[in-house]
């Protein structure tokens, strides 16, 4: 199965890639709305995008992609985060004068350029995206900040491991796939067989600006012990100052106890739809 990321060979998402499809050949997207286009057009089977991280929160934009394409969401997995120095081989530590990396790898290696200031955190698109530039240009005076996976499949050197700033460092990632012939975006979307032990529900709704609206649209779950597990809002846009709120629960859409509830806030909402129910990671 071909499988859409976001990033270079040797990403975070590269990783979480294998790790739930195993046999798959990965195919590098520049841009997250590309990953997108990719799949709804069928060129690849399936997506894997980061969806929030421990230290950096939520990734809005892939929110905001989820409502946009009917994708469904169909699996779910945490990967800890590994930041390590990378360069050519041959390269000395004090001969790096910058570091490349992701934006947010760069933010969450705080603590290593505070202890090191004459080294200067250069914004690139992609944590193996630097590693690959670092190595296809032979600098010398220069590093990146990705996984070891990535030092190993650019033919890099790893200088320093796990720098990053704390260790409890994890991302959630989703595994997209195209709908089923005939599927429609219904409030109860067809769900995958029972053979989990665990499963994850996520949706997202609107709801009219009133008082009380979403404490009432809350109840639905409050008042049948169904446990959430996140809470997202986003602007809706169009509508300043109104929000859609993105949802995740514990349960499966088929047990009658999460039917009821989602028929209850179905009952509340303007707007309500299932973006998919999935197997729950570890």
């Amino acid at each position: 199965m071909k499988v859409a990321i976001q990033g270079e060979l040797g990403s975070f998402s590269h990783e979480a890639a294998e790790r739930m499809l195993q046999k798959c050949t990965v195919v590098p997207c520049a841009r997250s709305a590309e990953v997108f286009d990719r799949l709804e057009q069928a060129s690849v089977g399936a997506a894997v995008i980061p969806i929030e991280n421990t230290l950096h929160g939520s990734v809005h934009e892939n929110y905001d992609h989820l409502l946009k394409y009917d994708l469904p969401i169909r699996g779910e997995t945490f990967l800890r985060i590994v930041h390590n120095i990378i360069v050519p081989p041959g390269v000395k530590f004090s001969q790096i004068r910058r570091v490349y990396s992701h934006p947010v790898a760069l933010n969450q290696c705080r603590r290593f350029f505070e202890e090191n200031p004459q080294i200067e955190r250069t914004p690139f698109y992609d944590t193996a995206g630097s590693v690959k530039m670092v190595m296809e240009e032979g600098l010398i005076d220069a590093g990146a900040i990705a996984s070891a996976n990535a030092a190993e499949i650019y033919g890099a050197k790893i200088l320093r491991r796990s720098i990053e700033d704390d260790r409890e460092n994890f991302t959630r990632f989703f595994l997209l796939e195209r709908p089923g012939r005939g599927a429609r975006r219904v409030v109860l979307q067809a769900s995958p067989p029972r053979t989990a032990k665990r499963f994850k529900t996520t949706l997202v709704f609107t709801t009219r600006n009133l008082p009380g609206a979403l404490f009432r649209s809350l109840s639905a779950f409050a008042l049948r012990d169904i446990s959430l597990t996140k809470i997202e809002s986003r602007p809706l846009r169009g509508k300043p100052w109104e929000y859609l709120f993105y949802l995740d629960f514990m349960g499966h859409v088929n047990d009658p106890v999460c039917r009821n509830a989602l028929n209850h806030l179905a009952g509340l909402a303007d707007m309500l739809r299932i973006l998919g129910c999935y197997p729950a990671g570890e």
